[in-house]
């Protein structure tokens, strides 16, 4: 990504990768029951972590959760139980976003920016922030590609599917390994050399628009 770390605003820039995992009650929207989020500078050409943060979210008391919630994410009703509501939980992962300029980065990044507009009120800085797609990044890297779906880019890339696939910190891992190699290769292609281009090719608006301007300074996470 060599040519994009010359771009003062990529290079200034820290990027959240982050995912949620939800139940889905019928007739009403996802109610998150999990957030991560991995925080990458750039740093000599590459991607590098400087903060994580992962919690689970207890759900509405009329949104359980079901058996096949249990077999395809590993979270259970028990472990929900002692866990604080999501209003709680995206209020202390806001609190740390205290230095901008960030890019949120999610696979089918439309799903996030759903969840994350739901609790605007309570995370008012995430739900300012424009968002990275790394499904759309990959459909302008990689056409004709057969599917689109994580597990099919963690196959066509040779990264290995991690243990815990479904919880959010493991998608959160290897969706950041994902946005590299798409960067690296999208540079390599001329996809994409600046910041304003990644922005142009897989970026999602955010449904709030900032209350201040972002100011180039270190990411406190």
């Amino acid at each position: 990504m060599d040519p994009l770390t010359h771009d003062p605003r990529f290079a200034a820039m820290t990027f959240v990768v982050i995912d949620f995992e939800g139940l889905t009650p019928a007739g009403r929207p996802a109610e998150p029951i999990e957030v991560a989020a991995l925080t990458l500078r750039p740093l000599d050409g590459r991607l590098v972590e400087i903060g994580r943060f992962e919690e689970l979210m207890r759900p509405p008391a009329d949104v359980p959760v079901t058996a096949r919630d249990v077999q395809l994410k590993g979270i259970t009703q028990r472990m929900l139980t002692s866990a604080a509501p999501a209003a709680e939980v995206m209020a202390q992962l806001d609190a740390r976003l205290t230095a901008h300029p960030y890019r949120l980065v999610a696979h089918h990044a439309s799903t996030e920016a759903g969840i994350i507009a739901r609790q605007a009120e309570h995370c008012p800085v995430l739900a300012a922030t424009p968002l990275l797609d790394t499904l759309r990044l990959a459909k302008a890297v990689v056409p004709g590609l057969g599917s689109y779906g994580l597990d099919s880019l963690l196959g066509y890339y040779g990264i290995p599917k991690p243990a815990g696939r479904h919880r959010a910190m493991p998608d959160v891992a290897v969706t950041a390994q994902v946005l590299a190699r798409l960067l690296d290769e999208g540079c390599a292609g001329g996809q994409w050399r600046t910041l304003l281009e990644l922005d142009a090719a897989a970026g999602l608006q955010p449904k709030r628009p900032p209350t201040a301007p972002e100011a180039e300074q270190s990411a406190l996470f």
